[in-house]
């Protein structure tokens, strides 16, 4: 079975349309968490660690090294994801397998849940352990890039939960079989030009009648035989 209509996608083998792919909505979804991820990742990478009265750099978010491990980890993570699903979105059309559809769209839709929750947790994070940092002028020196990490953490949480329901809708649309059963209905050999059975008017005709086999030949009294009378 061809995948035919089959979770939001045509038939496979269809041309490749990098116009229209690059103006579905959950391409352009996918290309803004990939910016926003790279944007809370570089920001913390580049300015997210400073000095605190010591020689030695520390997180800028209240000198909590798990809250800026947690963001980069899930900023990189996100943005490998980002390119996977970009990829597989391109390969998908093309993907024959019914069966192979649905198990695509299930991962995309569990990991794009997943990681919107992990992002909502990322911002939470951030944004305690920012209002805990002490008001300090080496702070100062990596505000902004603090703040973005935070602002662009709470963008990917949004861009990641409507990637989740574009999933999910498509995991709703299922498969379109009505294009199967026409398709393999139209070579059926009821429909595929075989005659039918002839139909008669309905009036029998004497000219069609024939009579039974032996009966011309048949003699009502075969000769030397003579009926007993009682």
């Amino acid at each position: 079975m061809d995948g035919a209509a089959s979770y939001g996608a045509g038939r496979a083998g269809g041309g490749f349309d990098p116009i229209e792919f690059l103006k579905q909505p959950q391409t352009i979804l996918r290309i803004l968490s990939w910016v926003f991820s790279i944007v809370v990742f570089g920001s913390i990478i580049n300015e997210g660690y400073i000095n605190f009265n010591s020689p030695e750099l520390h997180c800028i978010y209240n000198r909590n090294e798990g809250a800026c491990n947690y963001a980069i980890s899930v900023g990189l993570i996100a943005f490998f994801a980002c390119v996977f699903f970009i990829i597989l979105d391109i390969n998908f059309p093309q993907i024959s397998s019914v069966k192979d559809r649905k198990k695509a769209v299930i991962v995309d839709m569990g990991f794009s849940a997943l990681w919107a929750f992990l992002w909502f947790v990322c911002f939470c994070f951030l944004t305690n352990q920012w209002q805990r940092t002490p008001d300090i002028p080496e702070a100062y020196q990596g505000a902004d890039a603090a703040r973005a990490a935070i602002a662009f953490s709470f963008f990917s949480i949004l861009t990641w939960v409507a990637m989740a329901l574009k999933a999910y809708q498509r995991f709703r649309l299922g498969t379109d079989m009505t294009l199967f059963s026409t398709d393999q209905f139209a070579t059926t050999p009821t429909t595929a030009g075989y005659p039918g059975y002839p139909t008669g008017s309905g009036i029998e005709t004497t000219e069609t009648y024939q009579s039974p086999p032996f009966t011309e030949n048949a003699d009502i009294n075969p000769k030397g035989y003579q009926a007993p009378s009682y």
